[in-house]
C-alpha cells in the first residue's frame, strides 16, 4: 500500500507500533486523494468506512423534506468523519458527506477496524477515546444550539475552525450555525464594528 509509517504516526498519535502492526495498519487504510466537490458518501448508501483527514475540508450535511440542507460537521485536518449512525448500527446513510475542497483522507473500513482491534488492541482504545470526544462535542453543539445566541454560536464556530472562513462557502457556515447567510453577514458586520 506504501503508507508512510510516519502518516500512520500521525494518525494515531501517541500509540508506538512494531514493525508487524505498522505493516498490519498499512494493509487496512486506502490513501484517497480527492478533488473538491466530490461526494463520497450519499443518502441511502450502506456506510461500511470511516476517514481520516490528512488535509483538505470536507462536510457532512443532512438534506430535509423540503431540500434544505443542514450541515452538521466540517471535517478538517486530524478529523475523522463519517455517518456515525449508520457506520455503527447497520443502517443506511442519512447524511451526505462531500468535500469542500481538494482533499487527502484515509479510509478504514468497519471490518478492519475490528481487526485491527483483536490484533492491537491499544487501537480499539484509541478510537473510543476519539468517539467519546466526538459525542461529548455533539452534546455541547446542541446545547448551544438550544442556549447561545446565533452571534455566540458564531464566535464558537470560528474559534473551534480557525481559518477555515476562506475555504467554505458563507450557505455552510450558516447552515452549520441554524441561521441565515444575511443574519451571518450582519453578525460579521457588527464583530468588524467593535
Amino acid at each position: 500500500m506504501n503508507i508512510e509509517n510516519s502518516i500512520i504516526s500521525e494518525i494515531f498519535k501517541e500509540i508506538s507500533f512494531s514493525k508487524k502492526e505498522e505493516n498490519l495498519i498499512e494493509n487496512k487504510l486506502k490513501k484517497l486523494d480527492l478533488k473538491k466537490g466530490v461526494t463520497i458518501l450519499k443518502a441511502d448508501d450502506k456506510v461500511l468506512n470511516q476517514y481520516y483527514v490528512y488535509n483538505g475540508c470536507l462536510r457532512t450535511y443532512f438534506i430535509d423534506k423540503s431540500g434544505k440542507e443542514h450541515t452538521l460537521q466540517f471535517a478538517i485536518n486530524d478529523w475523522w468523519i463519517s455517518d456515525y449512525t449508520a457506520f455503527f448500527t447497520t443502517t443506511k446513510a442519512v447524511m451526505y458527506i462531500e468535500t469542500i475542497e481538494e482533499a487527502t483522507i484515509y479510509q478504514i473500513s468497519k471490518k478492519s477496524m475490528e481487526d485491527l482491534f483483536i490484533e492491537i488492541p491499544q487501537l480499539e482504545t484509541f478510537f473510543r477515546k476519539k468517539m467519546e470526544k466526538a459525542f461529548a462535542s455533539f452534546q455541547k453543539r446542541i446545547l448551544a444550539n438550544l442556549a447561545q445566541s446565533a452571534k455566540e454560536r458564531y464566535v464558537s464556530f470560528i474559534n473551534t475552525y480557525p481559518n477555515i472562513e476562506q475555504t467554505v462557502k458563507n450557505y455552510h457556515i450558516a447552515s452549520y450555525l441554524g441561521i441565515t447567510t444575511e443574519t451571518l453577514s450582519r453578525i460579521r458586520k457588527e464583530m468588524s464594528l467593535n
